[in-house]
């Protein structure tokens, strides 16, 4: 059956605008368009918009969805597995969170204790599975698996006041980090306290004895080198961010 862009938008839920700007942007073009200008989409063209949107669902830039459906290596039943076995994912992280709420309700109520650390269990494990999805394989390949599973753990086993002290730590990173960059010195002492900060803070999360001046190094490096961290730490800091913080780093590792 085909479906003209009006039909697949009261379809799909799409509005024929994103549609359109799809066709532009060659990620869902038409089966073919009839001479008074009608877009009509097949069976095919309704196959790949699901999997648009599953991937969208997912956090995926519109480029990055592209480019997977047009390799040759794409499989669409593999690429629905691993999109099933992430939802599931997701619905014992929520059942987790849902399971957090209630005992918490619970525990006001005076009908049952929850302990300091059932408090932030939920939280804790929905760091964990974002963290694995953005930066996992990266870390694996920098530092290994091992290194990886006992940083997870020992996130998990945070007490409370641990995780508060992570946070508390991480924002003092950020403070010290502007006032060091309105100096526009990143071997300053605001600079080297920040550095500092941020040693501690990654010695909270990494495998004991894994610390080195080298790793800090290569974690400073990986912060430019990668997207994603630059633009973390941009969006916080202001555009030069991540570099400054690189360049921090490398003073106080010296």
């Amino acid at each position: 059956m085909d479906y003209k862009i009006k039909e697949l938008a009261e379809l799909s839920g799409v509005s024929a605008r994103t549609l359109r700007y799809y066709d532009q942007i060659g990620l869902l073009k038409p089966e073919r368009q009839e001479d008074n200008g009608y877009r009509l989409y097949g069976e095919a063209q309704v196959d790949r918009l699901q999997q648009i949107l599953f991937y969208r669902q997912l956090g995926l830039p519109l480029e990055e969805i592209r480019r997977t459906l047009d390799s040759p290596s794409y499989d669409r039943s593999q690429a629905l597995e691993e999109h099933l076995a992430l939802l599931r994912q997701q619905q014992e992280e929520l059942n987790a969170m849902i399971r957090n709420v209630e005992k918490t309700i619970c525990s006001l109520k005076g009908e049952c204790s929850m302990s300091d650390k059932e408090k932030f269990e939920g939280f804790k494990q929905e760091l964990i599975r974002k963290n694995n999805e953005q930066y996992g394989e990266e870390v694996i390949a920098k530092y290994g698996k091992e290194n990886l599973d006992e940083s997870n753990r020992k996130l998990s086993n945070m007490s409370e006041a641990q995780w508060q002290g992570q946070q508390e730590l991480s924002e003092r990173i950020f403070t010290l980090l502007a006032k060091a960059m309105e100096k526009q010195d990143p071997a300053c002492a605001e600079a080297m306290e920040a550095a500092d900060c941020h040693r501690q803070w990654l010695c909270l999360f990494w495998k004991d004895g894994l610390y080195s001046k080298q790793a800090h190094r290569g974690m400073a490096e990986m912060y430019v080198a990668d997207e994603r961290f630059t633009t973390y730490y941009d969006s916080r800091l202001g555009e030069g961010g991540a570099a400054f913080l690189r360049e921090a780093i490398y003073h106080y590792t010296k």
